[in-house]
């Protein structure tokens, strides 16, 4: 998993309340067995105009002009705002697989769904809570700044933007923000004690040597 520390990135603006996972990635998506390739479907059914399905060439299909992210401005935008209980519906992990692979690095927002926000974090994906009021904040200055970027420090736990006098504290468990800073996710927290593993199988078999022909 990557590493987050510091990233500074162009910000785009979700605003719609209630985003569900489906809107996220519409459910058709959800048949391969791979864990790569659904960045070009991210949002698909508000993104293009036609009906999208898994292996399609996205690059011959018609985009809606008026979705946000089909808009020049927000071109490359790595940090997404968004509006109340985003990630909502069905739990599935290509939510924050497709937002990744679009390019997302962190979305900021006043709520979140449980699993969505769960999910998120064991792939890397870094949500902020901020209250209604900040976020609102952030939406006009996006509106009113084509190009506006903001930097997130992960260490210190601040979202800054010294051109706008910009530095606002977040919260993050210290557990996730670890895991992040570290590029861990559930394998690589288990792989850090492969040492130990290693020596209970020795000494298991040792003490029990019939299970040597079991495994």
């Amino acid at each position: 998993m990557e590493k987050f520390t510091v990233h500074q990135g162009r910000v785009a603006p979700m605003d719609r309340v209630n985003v569900d996972t489906d809107a996220i990635i519409p459910k058709q998506f959800l048949k391969s067995i791979k864990r790569t390739g659904f960045g070009q479907n991210l949002f698909d059914e508000w993104r293009y105009l036609d009906h999208g399905e898994p292996g399609m060439d996205c690059s011959a299909r018609p985009v809606n002009p008026e979705f946000v992210l089909n808009q020049p401005r927000y071109a490359g935008a790595s940090i997404l705002i968004a509006r109340e209980n985003f990630g909502c519906g069905s739990s599935r992990e290509h939510a924050p697989w497709a937002l990744q692979q679009y390019g997302f690095r962190a979305i900021i927002a006043p709520t979140f769904a449980d699993i969505f926000f769960n999910n998120s974090f064991k792939n890397g994906l870094l949500l902020i809570r901020l209250s209604e009021k900040q976020v609102d904040d952030l939406f006009r200055l996006v509106d009113a700044n084509p190009g506006f970027t903001l930097t997130i420090d992960l260490e210190s736990c601040q979202i800054i933007n010294t051109g706008f006098d910009i530095r606002i504290p977040f919260e993050i468990d210290p557990f996730r923000q670890y895991c992040l800073l570290n590029g861990l996710d559930d394998i690589g927290l288990t792989l850090r004690k492969s040492d130990k593993i290693a020596a209970f199988e020795k000494k298991h078999i040792a003490d029990q040597p019939w299970l040597a022909n079991t495994i």
